[in-house]
């Protein structure tokens, strides 16, 4: 999967995610890794979902992920903890915005 497919996916399945509240806030960079990289990042902010392909300077956290466990992740086909304890998904910074930000994903209808 290209990086371009992983976003427009990522935005596609963003569409069934509601944000907790208007004003709830939480800014997520992923770093895709491997020969199909990228960055983007995913931010809920005034309840709407935003995602960019750019680098989110004052982002809460970053995962680092490749881009095939990041889809089967936002699609609950991975679980964030296995992935995590696996070394699938590795973060920078806030290793509990990261968590919040799987449960905010994990509590909507992303299939």
């Amino acid at each position: 999967m290209t990086f371009n497919e992983t976003l427009e996916k990522t935005r596609e399945l963003a569409k069934t995610v509601k944000s907790p509240s208007n004003d709830y806030f939480i800014a997520v960079q992923i770093n895709l890794t491997g020969e199909n990289g990228g960055v983007f990042y995913i931010e809920f902010l005034n309840g709407k979902i935003n995602i960019e392909p750019y680098e989110y300077i004052d982002k809460n956290c970053a995962i680092n992920i490749s881009p095939e466990d990041f889809i089967k992740l936002i699609t609950q086909k991975l679980d964030p903890v296995v992935a995590f304890t696996t070394k699938k998904l590795t973060v920078d910074g806030d290793v509990g915005k990261a968590l919040e930000f799987s449960n905010v994903l994990k509590n909507n209808t992303v299939k």
